[in-house]
């Protein structure tokens, strides 16, 4: 830069918007090193966790012939646990609990221990085919009736065990 006679001549003009951030920030210039230099190329990321991540279980509070109450959310119809996920599951009855419609608890990761089935106000038998891919699987399975099924989830959920559920709504009973 050179001034004649009071004026500031610049060989290169820039412009205003520039001239406000070389002022808090003159190291910023066009040639600005954006690769990482020889000292920095070997030094490795560490990460430390300040907080961790609070208690995601979910537990099952209540139960009636039209559905679930799972944590205060209301689930109508037949549910997939899959803590912390709470999914429609697409069965009416036990009858149709086929491999296909298990396939979602089979594809998790992390890997489940245990698959809680709750098929309804009764014990009921579950397709056999259904029981053997589950345990090549290596998933154990505990079939129950819908209330005792509800009690064990929320038990091994509480003991912090990798656990799903496949619940059916319990009908009313016309027994008396």
């Amino acid at each position: 830069q050179r001034s004649t006679h009071g004026f500031l001549f610049a060989f290169r003009a820039r412009p205003t918007f520039f001239r406000y951030f070389d002022n808090f920030f003159p190291s910023f210039t066009r040639g600005h090193r954006l690769s990482p230099g020889e000292d920095e190329m070997y030094q490795r990321t560490t990460v430390s966790i300040m907080q961790k991540e609070q208690d995601s279980s979910i537990l099952i509070q209540s139960y009636s012939p039209q559905g679930f109450n799972i944590d205060g959310n209301k689930v109508f119809g037949p549910c997939a646990l899959l803590p912390p996920a709470i999914l429609q599951w697409n069965v009416g009855t036990h009858k149709d609990i086929t491999e296909e419609s298990v396939s979602l608890f089979h594809m998790l990761e992390p890997k489940l221990e245990i698959l809680v089935l709750g098929t309804g106000a009764k014990l009921e038998r579950i397709n056999p085919s259904v029981l053997s891919l589950l345990k090549k699987k290596g998933i154990a399975v505990e079939i129950q009736d819908t209330p005792n099924a509800c009690a064990t989830f929320n038990f091994l959920v509480s003991e912090r065990r990798v656990a799903a559920a496949g619940l059916i709504p319990p009908q009313v009973s016309t027994a008396l």
